[in-house]
């Protein structure tokens, strides 16, 4: 059964084309900076808004037509495995990433689950053989079921922490199976509703517990894994452990978990956190942890995770950027964790969909090529520290002043001088590099 027919192949057409079902910026072998989009931009598909959002929300009931459901949960699987390879095949995307619930029904026991992994896995595994298609992540959901109602791996029942254990080690070694580049921890229940009943200071001691078995697992089993943190401040908990990318660095630095985990940053929950997506991309580069990204957008008048496909320039731009500040995104890649509109309910909407946020991003590495090639933001940063580059600003960046020299030069220098920023002009300049 073909589940798209009326799309062969998405191809490039160029700006001028209007077709839903073109690319009208994304070459894949068009070379910036010495390698082809394909290369700097390694899209992914997300199998879980892709193929089981079904367009409900807190007030309506499902809107999306989905011609890929059957009459059992295990058909609408097989199901889902040969429409989801259909359409990367057709967007031309070469990577994946999947939670264990999005491509296997739980049933009835963790065993029961476990079986219904390995049978679905078996059937990705034929078409990832097929097709050349690679898994850029999998993961292990673990807040969705009830027993994860207070946490996981915070958990205040040792054997639902058990659970989360087992859950882990059948991604790992999934992971393992379909030759994974990353593997993410996303602590959708890691954080507490109240902290009169909470003991911060063990749950967190139990998180860092988990990972750490995670890599002694990851080694034993001789599959070397990048592991990767996604930060998010909130919902569903009130408040969550990896609040942000500084807050989650925090984590990984007093657990020592540097070396085995960097950051998976996602656009939206940056909103969430009250930052903009390039400040999470920047905190993480600058700790030299920048490890993957999901490519969606939030919506600033709406306190939750909308997962909008991205569609603006400007942050995807600014993401680009810091992306080939980073000197790529691999063994990452740009995952797109975006749902359609609940308007957008038709079975080629999901192709539209990711030819826009594809097309958004193809748009944002050449206007951030063009900033780089101009050294545009170097020129800006270069002149505005320009202080520090000699005199009495050489000499404390070189460690050679204290607080009692300082002190002696401070008095000695009555006028200071300033430089103004022009910071509406640099705006307007920015601008200029969008269209």
């Amino acid at each position: 059964m073909e589940y798209f027919p009326n799309v062969k192949k998405v191809n490039y057409e160029g700006p001028k084309s209007d077709s839903m079902f073109a690319f009208h910026h994304y070459n894949a072998d068009e070379v910036v900076l010495g390698k082809s989009m394909k290369e700097h931009l390694r899209f992914a598909v997300a199998y879980w808004h892709t193929m089981t959002q079904d367009g409900s929300d807190p007030f309506g009931n499902p809107t999306n037509i989905r011609t890929w459901m059957g009459a059992t949960p295990m058909e609408t699987a097989r199901n889902r495995v040969e429409a989801f390879f259909e359409l990367l095949e057709k967007l031309g995307v070469e990577y994946f990433c999947f939670h264990d619930v999005d491509i296997a029904p739980e049933g009835n026991s963790l065993e029961e689950f476990f079986a219904n992994i390995d049978e679905i896995t078996d059937l990705i595994k034929e078409k990832m053989d097929k097709t050349g298609i690679k898994l850029l992540w999998n993961t292990a959901n673990m807040f969705s079921n009830p027993v994860f109602v207070n946490g996981a791996a915070s958990t205040n029942n040792a054997d639902v922490f058990a659970r989360a254990a087992a859950q882990v080690k059948k991604g790992l070694d999934v992971n393992k199976k379909l030759g994974g580049e990353n593997y993410v921890f996303w602590g959708g229940r890691e954080g507490y509703e109240t902290l009169l009943n909470t003991d911060m200071g063990l749950e967190q001691d139990n998180i860092a517990r988990l990972f750490k078995m995670a890599i002694a697992y990851s080694e034993k089993i001789n599959h070397k894994v990048q592991f990767l943190l996604e930060p998010k401040p909130k919902e569903p908990s009130k408040h969550q452990y990896d609040f942000d990318a500084a807050t989650t660095m925090a984590f990984i630095q007093k657990y020592g978990l540097e070396g085995h985990f960097k950051l998976n940053i996602e656009a939206n929950h940056a909103t969430l956190a009250g930052h903009t997506f390039e400040h999470e991309l920047n905190v993480s580069r600058c700790y030299n942890a920048l490890g993957s990204i999901d490519a969606n957008q939030g919506d600033v008048l709406l306190g939750w995770d909308t997962d909008e496909f991205p569609t603006n320039l400007f942050d995807a731009t600014l993401a680009m950027y810091e992306i080939l500040e980073n000197g790529g995104i691999a063994p990452g890649g740009i995952n797109f964790d975006s749902k359609v509109r609940r308007s957008s309910f038709a079975m080629d909407d999901l192709i539209i969909a990711h030819v826009v946020g594809m097309d958004t991003f193809a748009r944002g590495l050449k206007a951030a090529a063009k900033l780089k090639e101009d050294g545009f933001f170097d020129n800006l940063r270069a002149d505005r520290y320009a202080s520090y580059q000699s005199g009495i600003g050489a000499s404390i960046v070189a460690d050679k002043e204290d607080l009692e020299s300082l002190s002696d030069y401070a008095l000695k220098n009555n006028e200071i001088k300033m430089e103004s920023s022009h910071i509406e002009y640099v705006k307007a300049r920015l601008n200029d590099y969008l269209v």
